[in-house]
């Protein structure tokens, strides 16, 4: 078996100034602001990331969303999957560019929403410390408004859709207290609004994790490397847990009190690129409701200092593995897609788009991990 296989890259459109972030960040805060300000912070660290012709591009003007669709496109993107932010009573943010598409029809690639329903707060992970904007799921009628919200674009002939039914990504759905009660109301909701099925797919690995399965879900992206750090927190929390069942609690509160500790704290994590891909293509998972999900690079300091950096990565490395995670999906009976991290997260240093230092290596690269199989 070898078909045609889907490449959707995730989309963030945090490249425009909202008010929110105005008053949170300072005014004309974008995802740029961090981008620009990145410094490297050990030899040979690339930082800052700079966009080929310094392109600091804003996703208010709709023809730059026509080019991205376009490069896309030539170098063997499928389409896109955009984060989606709705928050309690309806608020909305950062949704023009992903509205644009409905009133651009120009803007000629495939596309999907993923609800990123995490806080909207001045912690990059979603935390609870200055939250800007909330997410509470107890009022289903806020829920059906906002199903009645997504499709408007689950009506629009370019939205992705699985045997006929539009996909939807859910980023975190363990934060859902009520996630039985949501999820069926959005189905139930699609389905006033005229579609008997939908798709729903959980991004975030921790739901997975945890053993909570995928009843509720039709699939599972196997999101990388979030997979990969989820996986090393279990770890790390099942070795805490160890030492306090053998009474080693102060021992390990010692440890977090050293000056090592500190350093680890104030300094990137390191990791090796090579052995996550490795991991992703070895992944012998039989569930067919799995669909996989590479990545291009990862560097997170220009938000975080003491963010994660993986070592190792290459135009020539990302061809490599992603030809092989391409061979795999091909000849498997899952889903006809995979899922790249990502078409333009410059401040996680995760993107496809060109750049100052690899040009266009990296769409080269995914175009002829595709064309090595075939596609």
């Amino acid at each position: 078996m070898n078909r045609k296989i889907k490449s959707i890259a995730f989309y963030l459109p945090q490249f425009h100034p909202i008010p929110e972030n105005d008053e949170a960040y300072g005014e004309g805060f974008t995802e740029w602001t961090n981008v620009k300000k990145a410094q490297p912070l050990f030899e040979g660290h690339y930082q800052p990331r700079v966009p080929l012709h310094e392109d600091y591009y804003s996703l208010l003007d709709p023809q730059v969303m026509v080019e991205q669709a376009r490069l896309a496109k030539q170098y063997g993107v499928y389409g896109f999957c955009y984060y989606h932010y709705w928050f309690s009573g309806g608020k909305k943010l950062l949704e023009k560019p992903v509205e644009m598409m409905l009133e651009t029809p120009a803007i000629d690639i495939p596309f999907c929403l993923c609800w990123a329903n995490e806080n909207w707060s001045k912690r990059w992970d979603g935390g609870d410390n200055g939250i800007i904007a909330m997410q509470s799921y107890g009022d289903l009628e806020d829920v059906k408004n906002h199903v009645d919200y997504l499709c408007r674009f689950f009506e629009d002939s370019r939205y992705i859709r699985i045997d006929g039914a539009p996909l939807l990504l859910i980023y975190k759905p363990e934060l859902i207290p009520n996630l039985t009660e949501v999820v069926s109301c959005i189905r139930e909701q699609a389905e006033a609004n005229g579609f008997s099925e939908i798709r729903l797919a959980v991004q975030y690995p921790k739901y997975y994790l945890d053993g909570q399965g995928l009843d509720l879900f039709d699939y599972y992206i196997q999101f990388e490397p979030a997979l990969n750090f989820e996986k090393t927190i279990t770890w790390r929390k099942a070795i805490k847990n160890i030492m306090i069942k053998l009474g080693l609690k102060k021992f390990s509160q010692s440890l977090r009190n050293s000056n090592a500790y500190y350093a680890i704290k104030t300094n990137p994590s390191h990791h090796d690129y090579d052995e996550v891909w490795s991991q992703i293509v070895n992944d012998r998972c039989e569930d067919r409701r799995v669909i996989p999900c590479g990545f291009v690079d990862w560097d997170n300091t220009a938000r975080n200092k003491s963010g994660h950096v993986f070592d190792g990565a290459s135009p020539e490395k990302f061809q490599h593995y992603l030809s092989q995670l391409v061979k795999k999906v091909s000849e498997s009976d899952a889903a006809d897609m995979i899922f790249i991290n990502a078409w333009n997260e410059w401040a996680e240093g995760c993107y496809l788009e060109p750049d100052e230092k690899y040009g266009y290596a990296y769409l080269e690269a995914h175009k002829a991990a595709l064309e090595q199989n075939g596609q």
